[in-house]
């Protein structure tokens, strides 16, 4: 069943300079982000951006430094004001907020998560995870038990007392995540979040922020520059280039159908039998006696199956979800799904 649509953004354009409206009006005709900062001396953000972000859905916004997604993100609270477009939160107007109801918005709607913690030196675990509730006016005896309870499920159970230098980088960023849980907000803004801690830390607060959303179903908004952490947190995935969507949709059919080059050298390296879930390659069962080797989840990678194969391209698993089959997976279409998608030929040429 589709979900609610949460967060909306029409048109939204933003141009950095001294008379942006006049530079849109040239962005408008297409002129893009070099020529503009070249003949206009205005620096493009984002332009045309039209994304529908669903209820208790991860949608990620990815592209490399300078394509415009962590200007994208502070749009959605106004830390940012557009030059034109449309933001609508739960069919309201963001931009037609008053000061007061944008309080609300950051305070109550909204939770953030940084990329360099943004926790406060001089405060406790405990007070750093019940921000929110502070700024709200409560006292910390009104939301220690809610802080403790959140601090617990990331982990930090015993180190409510600590200050943050006590702590190693990926504990600090499990405050974070535990005070964005505290503050009770449907929409948890995530900027960059993880990319400042150590792969095998990164990996484990991937794997936390996965199964906490399993259980809570937030509206989140994830900006990254990794491809893998795109992939594996993702069910709506945004590409950005220059300011610009170039694709968005099912990561899985982005991975299988991308429909630009700058995607395709994003993806050619991909380990993609540990990105693509069975749910991608599956084909319904057309015959019956087929004689399966074994059940495997929609949501299984490649990977696993290709493991309990043992390399054997005669198999046929049963796909199943809640122990009812909802199609069948052939080793031989498993491997034909794992060809590379080719590197554009301007890649090539750079490689050479």
């Amino acid at each position: 069943m589709a979900r609610d649509i949460k967060l909306s953004i029409k048109n939204l354009y933003k141009i950095f300079g001294p008379t942006p409206d006049v530079a849109l009006e040239y962005v408008r005709k297409g002129m893009g982000k070099a020529e503009l900062l070249e003949k206009q001396n205005h620096v493009l953000g984002l332009r045309d951006i039209n994304v529908d972000m669903r209820d208790g859905e991860i949608t990620v916004i990815m592209g490399l430094s300078g394509s415009g997604k962590s200007t994208l993100i502070r749009h959605l609270n106004r830390l940012i004001e557009p030059t034109a477009g449309e933001i609508r939160f739960d069919g309201e107007d963001v931009l037609k907020y008053d000061e007061e109801q944008l309080r609300t918005l950051r305070r109550e709607r909204m939770s953030m998560v940084f990329q360099k913690f943004a926790l406060l030196p001089h405060k406790t675990v405990l007070e750093n995870a019940g921000m929110a509730m502070d700024v709200r006016g409560f006292k910390t005896g009104d939301f220690e038990s809610e802080a403790r309870k959140w601090l617990a499920r990331v982990g930090l159970e015993g180190q409510e007392n600590q200050y943050p230098h006590q702590l190693s980088g990926g504990m600090q960023q499990r405050v974070g995540i535990a005070r964005a849980l505290v503050s009770n907000s449907p929409i948890m803004l995530m900027d960059e979040a993880f990319s400042a801690l150590d792969p095998l830390i990164r990996s484990d607060m991937q794997n936390l922020l996965l199964e906490l959303q399993e259980e809570l179903k937030k509206t989140i908004v994830f900006i990254t520059h990794d491809l893998d952490e795109s992939l594996k947190l993702a069910d709506h995935l945004v590409i950005l280039k220059d300011g610009g969507v170039v694709q968005q949709g099912d990561p899985q059919e982005i991975l299988l159908n991308p429909n630009d080059p700058y995607i395709v050298d994003f993806i050619s390296d991909i380990n993609r039998a540990r990105v693509l879930r069975v749910r991608s390659v599956m084909t319904q069962p057309d015959q019956d006696g087929i004689e399966y080797a074994g059940d495997i989840s929609e949501k299984d990678n490649l990977e696993s199956v290709l493991s309990r194969s043992k390399g054997d391209t005669t198999l046929t698993f049963r796909v199943v979800r809640d122990g009812e089959q909802v199609g069948m997976l052939g080793m031989k279409e498993l491997t034909r799904a794992l060809v590379p998608t080719e590197a554009s030929a301007d890649k090539a040429s750079r490689t050479d």
